[in-house]
């Protein structure tokens, strides 16, 4: 019988898991680990393996030739990025690499809409005052999202799906992209970096992780906003400089964020830490700014896309150990 590795399992898992086990006649091995060198079981009657994490593997070529040598075929991330695995290495030990580029797009692109939502009526604000028992209102007005422009940069699949939502609730809608999209035409209208910069009263990131993509917005993007614009990061934490974020946010022009996802995550979401504190100075930081919203990197957490990103990785993991090419390979 096949038999596949899971690592980084959490319970929410389980039952798409069982129920694809079940369908597929397979036996499914779960971990809690995550994957690196020293953390790995036995490899030897496992067909294939399927990660999750947002750290990197840490494998040198020796580390994924003993994979290859162990009888895999294939890494499977059940994430859209893939940064976590060093791919070079990987693909010269003649490992196929997959990812799940499209779990559910609605997912996260409704999260950075309550976000925007959340942003431009002020709740955060709201909260703290009414956590001290202050339940003023003066100099909190809102904003209705009608009369806003929002700024999409990567306008793909997620960033796509934001903008028909938002262009649905009567939005102006700008977009930044290397490709322009068809389906989007009388939805966002394409326009500069700078442009989007310049004109747009909340700005949404929606790229994948890239060396293109890394510092992707810094203190001379931050010179160039709106006088008190909002800031969404859903994506990934390394396209903000934070240095540069934390003073933008001390000084202006940013009146506030909202970040999903921030460098130095790995060591801080997921974790509980209310006994022994914030190991990471930046995101301390930002968690004392009273103009900073930060959720643990769950955008994508929903019952749809946990359920397709399990389904995914293991139909593809299935797909290369038949000796076929999953689309998704890398």
């Amino acid at each position: 019988m096949t038999k596949i590795l899971m690592t980084s399992v959490r319970d929410d898992e389980q039952s798409a898991i069982d129920d694809f086990a079940k369908a597929h006649h397979i036996d499914i091995m779960v971990t809690t680990k995550e994957c690196h060198p020293g953390t790995l079981p036995d490899l030897t009657d496992i067909d294939g393996l399927v990660i999750q994490q947002t750290s990197k593997i840490g494998g040198d070529v020796a580390f994924y030739h003993q994979l290859k040598d162990a009888g895999l075929k294939q890494i499977a991330t059940r994430t859209a990025g893939y940064d976590m695995i060093e791919v070079d290495l990987a693909k010269k030990a003649g490992l196929a690499v997959t990812n799940v580029p499209a779990y559910s797009p609605r997912s996260v692109a409704e999260m950075a809409l309550m976000q925007i939502f959340r942003l431009l009526r002020q709740t955060l604000a709201f909260d703290q005052r009414i956590a001290n028992q202050d339940f003023r209102w003066a100099g909190l007005q809102s904003k209705e999202i009608h009369s806003v422009t929002v700024g999409i940069i990567g306008a793909g699949r997620i960033g796509g799906t934001l903008a028909k939502l938002l262009h649905a609730l009567g939005a102006k809608v700008l977009a930044h992209d290397v490709q322009q999209r068809e389906d989007l035409q009388g939805i966002v209208t394409y326009v500069s970096k700078a442009q989007l910069l310049r004109e747009s009263d909340v700005i949404s990131l929606h790229v994948d992780l890239n060396p293109t993509s890394v510092g992707l917005l810094t203190a001379k993007d931050f010179a160039q906003m709106k006088p008190e614009s909002y800031l969404v990061n859903a994506s990934r934490g390394p396209v903000i400089n934070t240095d540069d974020l934390i003073v933008a946010l001390e000084n202006g022009p940013i009146a506030a964020v909202a970040l999903d996802t921030v460098e130095g995550e790995s060591a801080v979401f997921n974790h509980n830490l209310s006994t022994t504190g914030i190991p990471d100075s930046r995101i301390a930081k930002l968690l004392a700014m009273p103009n900073v919203l930060i959720t643990p990197h769950v955008a994508f957490f929903t019952n749809i896309a946990v359920k397709n990103m399990v389904d995914i990785a293991l139909q593809d993991t299935l797909t290369i150990l038949t000796n076929q090419t999953s689309e998704h390979e890398i």
